[in-house]
């Protein structure tokens, strides 16, 4: 068991610390111009997003940090019983994926979970994202891997 905490919260706290790292880049260099990267493809830029993962749900924040809370929690709870271990490093990018966004939400607005997430990556028609929200979406596609591997 302190196996399976360890990996995940060793891959959670990685990819909170990468976030808030990449977060902090985009808001120093793409706040007043963004960067395109691939014309019409990709560009870096800097959003505050009140909402959830990929703009969705304007004004949602604290609704969604009160769920990375729980989140959070579900996930502990979820690693006190033996799991693969594909499905332990995917518990660690929902886990450092929620906390990433939180921390924004804790730390970026005048009261508690009203914070706004800093988006910064553009891609195509894809909304405007940030790294947590990256390992929440490779987290969900290692646990469908694992799910079609156990059929």
């Amino acid at each position: 068991m302190i196996r399976r905490y360890a990996l995940a919260v060793g891959v959670g706290g990685a990819v909170a610390v990468i976030d808030l790292v990449t977060k902090r880049h985009a808001a120093a260099n793409f706040a007043d111009a963004p960067v395109e990267v691939v014309p019409g493809l990709l560009s870096f830029t800097f959003v505050e997003n009140p909402g959830a993962a990929f703009s969705l749900f304007g004004g949602a924040g604290p609704v969604m940090g009160a769920l990375a809370v729980l989140v959070t929690g579900f996930v502990l709870g979820t690693l006190r019983s033996p799991r693969p271990l594909l499905e332990v490093i995917a518990l660690g990018l929902v886990l450092g994926g929620a906390n990433g966004n939180l921390m924004d939400r804790v730390f970026r607005g005048p009261g508690a979970l009203d914070g706004k997430v800093i988006d910064w990556v553009e891609l195509w028609l894809i909304p405007t994202f940030n790294a947590a929200d990256m390992s929440v979406t490779a987290a969900v596609a290692l646990l469908l891997a694992q799910a079609w591997r156990t059929r």
